[in-house]
């Protein structure tokens, strides 16, 4: 039997550091004027946000720049130049997502089509290959099959046709909360605490930085002791409290993360970007801060596994990570850093911060200055038409926080000085459980099959082979030029295991009081007797 083929490896590379940093602050101490005022004002700002998000997706393929100046100069009037400015940006950005959104569900329907289409192509039962899928298991599920690519076929064809035409479709306030409406008993709300949220999603109450302005924003200015000021639109100027049509909040703002790099901002005048939002179901307001960094140079990669390197495995629950040296060799024991990915979006990005907090405190404790983890991309590769009837195979690779985690893990291992290093994650775990799993189980420690493709995924980022040993030189080796390499096939086990003593010709090896010649002790190489000594007989001596 012939040995299957595997693809090719990718290299390892240093992933770049985000380009971007956003911090959050909850606005404490509105008075009932200041509700007030924010609510009309995001009301006002959302009803023209949704009617120039209208006129965009209606423009479609045939948007150009005059248009563009046109939606702003309607906008002008019912607001300011610069709230037109920040609502027309927003929906050219919103348009660009959507239309993302829709490229990828095109492509993701044309694999689907392709896969069912090439299954029912082949005999009922025909089993798969590692290089493509077999046919279906029975003529029922055949027949089910076909039916759905037809209407995968119609599916197609109506978003293609969308896709020429330039049409996206755009939910402002977000599609499921939007269809929360009709199953409010399952969802637990009544209809006023569903309208509440509706409401507050859909308000506008965002604008972008201009570099040079007074404290980098003339629309949401946020001075360095904190005081907070909104330019009003020009039909709600008569509430205004300070001069030049503007409204000072009486909350004070205190950024805790990251507050030193915003004040740098401010007091220089660069660009800061401000999104004021209501969290419905606390009844909180909060304020966001984002701005753009330069991007800072990536590390070399052989600079960044100077120390070793900490291998990460990704997990549905958990993550299994290792340290290892320069040379590939575990060291210490293996650590797991659990997370719960149950419950809201916001207790799940809690639990995988509060992991990544801790990996990155571990990293930094051992002065490790690199972790690997895989690139792992499950975008494309969860569909039923992928993986057939594993539906828990399926419900597994959903469940990882792939994006969330590589996002949060990269932003904040940059913060912290530590390279990521993302490595192929082809054969991690089959060859790290074959080649690390047994070696390191002992009766005081139970290797599992993540902690050993953790030391796979380390040893690929450092340069190395993942199996354990490789070849001597041909001239060192016991069975000369033999079967001892790095390359030993599959089929061959027990290759690398220790020999057992040849008991017919070395009496060395033999233990105590065992043998032929146990009793005669001129027969056992004893110091202080000469070389004729030792080849005389018994009775010549």
């Amino acid at each position: 039997m012939g040995v299957a083929e595997v693809r090719p490896i990718a290299a390892p590379y240093v992933a770049s550091s985000p380009s971007g940093v956003a911090i959050r602050d909850r606005l404490k101490g509105l008075t009932d004027q200041d509700e007030t005022v924010l609510r009309l004002v995001g009301t006002h700002l959302g009803a023209l946000a949704s009617k120039d998000l209208a006129v965009r997706c209606r423009d479609g393929l045939a948007h150009v720049a005059d248009r563009w100046a046109a939606r702003k100069r309607e906008l002008t009037a019912e607001s300011s130049a610069r709230w037109a400015g920040a609502i027309t940006k927003a929906s050219n950005d919103q348009w660009a997502l959507a239309r993302r959104g829709q490229l990828a569900h095109l492509q993701a329907l044309q694999a689907g089509i392709a896969t069912i289409a090439h299954r029912l192509s082949l005999p009922v039962g025909h089993k798969g290959t590692k290089v493509g899928p077999g046919g279906y298991r029975s003529r029922q599920e055949w027949f089910a099959k076909s039916r759905r690519l037809r209407v995968l076929a119609d599916r197609l064809a109506a978003v293609r046709a969308d896709w020429q035409a330039g049409l996206v479709r755009i939910v402002r306030g977000g599609k499921r909360l939007a269809g929360m409406r009709h199953h409010l008993q399952a969802a637990g709300l009544e209809e006023h605490e569903w309208r509440a949220r509706w409401q507050a999603a859909r308000w506008f109450l965002q604008a972008d930085g201009e570099s040079g302005k007074r404290h980098g924003n003339e629309t949401i200015r946020i001075t360095p002791t904190g005081e907070v000021s909104i330019r009003l639109p020009a039909p709600l100027a008569r509430l205004a409290n300070a001069p030049h049509g503007r409204y000072v909040l009486s909350a004070r703002i205190c950024f805790a993360h990251r507050g030193t790099e915003w004040a740098d901002r401010v007091h220089a005048d660069r660009a800061v970007a401000y999104r004021i939002h209501l969290d419905s179901e606390r009844c909180r307001w909060y304020l966001t801060a984002s701005w753009q960094t330069s991007p800072t140079p990536v590390v070399p990669l052989r600079a960044a596994l100077t120390h070793g390197v900490i291998g990460v495995d990704t997990n549905a629950d958990h993550l299994a990570a290792w340290r290892l040296d320069t040379h590939g060799n575990p060291i210490g024991r293996p650590r797991r850093f659990g997370y719960d990915l149950t419950g809201s979006a916001e207790h799940r990005d809690a639990q995988v911060r509060h992991a990544l907090t801790r990996l990155l405190s571990w990293s930094k404790s051992c002065g490790v200055r690199a972790i690997a983890i895989e690139d792992l991309d499950f975008q494309a590769e969860k569909t039923r038409e992928k993986h057939g009837r594993r539906k828990r195979f399926r419900q597994l690779i959903s469940g990882l926080p792939t994006a969330r985690l590589r996002a949060r893990l990269i932003s904040m291992a940059g913060a912290a000085g530590i390279a990521i290093v993302a490595v192929d994650p082809a054969y991690t775990s089959k060859w790290g459980a074959q080649h690390w799993q047994a070696p390191l189980t002992g009766k005081s420690r139970q290797t599992t099959r993540h902690d050993a493709a953790s030391i796979a995924i380390g040893r690929r980022a450092l340069g190395h082979p993942i199996r354990r040993r490789t070849a001597p030189p041909p001239a060192h080796r016991s069975d000369e030029q033999g079967h001892r390499t790095a390359l030993a096939r599959w089929e061959a086990c027990g290759r690398e295991e220790t020999r057992p003593p040849d008991t017919g010709s070395c009496t060395r090896c033999m233990p105590p009081d065992r043998g032929e010649q146990a009793g005669d002790q001129c027969a056992q190489h004893r110091s202080g007797r000469t070389a004729e000594q030792l080849l005389l007989s018994p009775l010549e001596r």
